[in-house]
């Protein structure tokens, strides 16, 4: 089977969910996710990330719509479907006097799943986790920790691993270091999904992206697609010495002159067949308008989604 032509991995289907006192959390939600893709959600606080991936690992009832996962349908083959599944929770809730081994050897015994040691062998050493494996979790470090956590998560095998705001409160070094965890957990073929605050996380590690705001899908693009069609780059031009206005032969330009006037700002887009650069230059020379530096600056996946979330209010 080709790789255009094979069954996505995950499959969400006009799913909705309102909960008693008729809060929709959920509106007519579609979504598929293909094997090995890292897919980011990305969302204000109540946009309904949460509820999305408890009705896919079966934490809250699916009413309206339809999940599969690998196949398997949520509600009618719910021990299947859940068994491809691997969350990793935000919480560190784990057994303090319990070893790294003991612990995710457990997990994998929640899951009906046979002992096998080289299993928990191998996902312990895909972690950096093995040579801590007689460790109790109360001494190990909140990176460790978090490890442990996807390692619990991975030791049943499931086919799609969710990270649940993976990096919230904690810092900078950590964050990098469980973006190449995550960048390591798509070599083995497992399917990644996230939810995350932090735009740059997306950015960093997501093949794709979806905004979700008010229970609602509102864009899944592929990440370099979304930042060509919605970012743009902006030409930040500095003057030699003020300018009262802008010359009558550049009013077709999109420039903003500083409250200061002492530079012009060209918003263009990077992909265009022609950028109107060369042209800006020529026609600013001839108009004597001398300038001392030029500056661009492209504009960020967090300057995208807040437009787009603020579009979607």
């Amino acid at each position: 089977m080709s790789e255009t032509t094979q069954k996505p991995i995950l499959s969400i289907e006009n799913v909705s969910k309102t909960y008693e006192g008729g809060y929709k959390a959920l509106k007519n939600v579609d979504l598929t996710i293909q094997k090995g893709e890292i897919f980011a959600l990305l969302g204000p606080n109540g946009a309904g990330k949460t509820t999305l991936i408890s009705l896919i690992c079966g934490l809250a009832r699916l009413n309206e719509g339809r999940i599969t996962v690998d196949g398997h349908d949520v509600k009618s083959e719910f021990y299947k479907a859940r068994g491809k599944i691997g969350l990793v929770p935000q919480e560190l809730t784990t057994d303090a006097f319990e070893s790294v081994w003991n612990t995710v050897s457990f997990s994998r015994g929640l899951f009906g799943k046979p002992k096998d040691p080289t299993v928990i062998e191998r996902v312990l050493k895909s972690l950096a986790l093995y040579e801590k494996r007689d460790n109790k979790l109360r001494t190990l470090s909140g990176g460790m920790k978090r490890r442990v956590l996807i390692a619990k998560a991975l030791a049943h095998e499931p086919e799609v691993l969710f990270l649940d705001e993976p990096t919230a409160g904690v810092d900078v070094a950590l964050r990098r270091e469980m973006w190449n965890v995550v960048a390591d957990l798509r070599q083995t073929g497992v399917t990644v999904i996230l939810t995350t605050h932090y735009i740059e996380e997306a950015e960093m590690m997501a093949d794709r992206i979806g905004v979700i705001s008010k229970g609602e899908l509102i864009l899944v693009e592929d990440k370099n697609e979304l930042m060509r069609k919605l970012g743009h780059k902006e030409l930040t031009i500095v003057l030699q010495e003020p300018l009262q206005a802008i010359p009558d032969n550049l009013s077709h330009y999109d420039l903003q002159l500083a409250e200061d006037r002492m530079s012009l700002t060209y918003s263009y887009d990077t992909h265009a067949e022609r950028t109107g650069i060369a042209t800006l230059m020529r026609l600013l020379a001839e108009d004597g308008v001398r300038f001392r530096d030029i500056v661009t600056k492209q504009s960020s996946l967090e300057e995208i989604f807040v437009g787009l979330v603020e579009d979607g209010q």
